[in-house]
């Protein structure tokens, strides 16, 4: 469950570190570089301990799915409420090709 909660901040900081400055569009390139990276930073500062705690519980790949699902989720909430932006039915049908993904890395076979 930690390594779920730090992915899921690790994931918020990074979404804003990589989309959040599409709402300032007429700032210079070099500001938003700088204020990206700044942002991007806390995302490791989540990140590398999230991935540590997991691996004593899951495989590298489920990790990077897990990772996935979250930021797919994170994506989603911010591009709506942040970005003004509307979600449509290939969104959802990607979401469930992801939700596959997870049935089939997690499945014990």
């Amino acid at each position: 469950m930690r390594t779920i909660v730090l992915l899921t901040i690790s994931n918020i900081f990074m979404t804003f570190a990589w989309y959040g400055h599409l709402k300032y569009r007429s700032e210079t390139l070099w500001k938003v570089v700088i204020a990206s990276w700044s942002i991007a930073f806390f995302e490791y500062c989540f990140q590398v301990p999230a991935n540590r705690i997991g691996s004593y519980q899951f495989s590298t790949a489920q990790l990077k799915t897990i990772q996935e699902v979250i930021t797919l989720g994170v994506f989603a909430v911010f591009s709506v409420f942040y970005l003004k932006e509307q979600l449509r039915w290939n969104y959802f049908a990607g979401f469930g090709c992801i939700v596959l993904a997870v049935f089939f890395l997690f499945h014990k076979w």
